[in-house]
């Protein structure tokens, strides 16, 4: 059962979820071909070689971590986030106590669709996210629960 699920209230429903992008796959994914072309050079590219590979299996491993342990979700009375497994870091925010939502995106970003979640809570209260999937329709639907709650 995920986080979420195991934190919903009574009666409380989930209207949307997202997850990290996978173009936190990328950097290992260079290192690892890096380490492949230098085993093309022969035996002087064989160290080199395994260094890339054992660095990109591990940066790898740690992204791999963080992509399936984290979940971003809304239900109808708040916003959770969880993000990591054995350093933890969540947020659970009312959606009455939600000030903003902030979308950065660079140009990857805009073209793979990812970028940078800053939600910020009434007394200042600020969580930022990197690399979330489709930023722009989270903050949107946030932001059609909180017209919902503003119009009951």
């Amino acid at each position: 059962m995920s986080y979420i699920e195991q934190n919903l209230s009574a009666g409380e429903r989930v209207i949307h979820r997202t997850k990290i992008h996978w173009v936190i796959f990328i950097l290992p994914s260079i290192i690892a071909a890096l380490g492949m072309l230098s085993f093309t050079a022969g035996r002087d590219g064989i160290g080199g070689g395994i260094f890339f590979l054992l660095i990109s299996i591990i940066l790898g491993g740690l992204r791999f971590i963080n992509y399936q342990y984290s979940e971003f979700g809304i239900t109808d009375k708040r916003v959770l986030i969880k993000v990591g497994l054995i350093r933890r870091q969540s947020l659970e925010t009312l959606l009455t106590k939600i000030e903003s939502i902030q979308v950065n995106q660079g140009i990857l970003g805009r073209v793979l669709n990812y970028g940078t979640l800053i939600i910020r809570g009434t007394g200042g209260t600020a969580g930022k996210y990197n690399n979330i999937s489709n930023p722009f329709e989270f903050r949107k639907k946030v932001q059609e629960q909180i017209d919902l709650r503003h119009k009951q």
